[in-house]
């Protein structure tokens, strides 16, 4: 299943520096390796905000959960999640 998933990140000003730069190296290397499983199909910054929206290839509901939670900025997101079907009009053969 597909899903369109926008996620905002509120890093608190409150947490430490390093701390902050070990979260981001680490949601950096667990996004990137879920991109070249195919996990995470695409990702879009969205300008102008620390944000993006991606498109996330999973079998179910439960399955993209654990990804998101599994996500080391999660506590620190808002997510909104709209679940996407084929239109009947594509051309493409690969967006199911």
């Amino acid at each position: 299943m597909l899903f369109h998933v926008k996620m905002i990140v509120n890093i608190p000003d409150t947490l430490p520096p390093e701390e902050a730069a070990d979260i981001v190296a680490r949601e950096k290397a667990y996004s990137q390796e879920l991109q070249r499983e195919g996990t995470w199909r695409h990702i879009w910054r969205i300008a102008g905000a620390y944000a993006n929206y991606s498109i996330i290839d999973v079998k179910d509901n439960d399955a993209l959960h654990a990804v998101l939670t599994g996500l080391p900025l999660f506590k620190y997101m808002q997510i909104e999640v709209t679940p996407l079907l084929r239109h009947p009009s594509s051309i493409r053969d690969d967006d199911t």
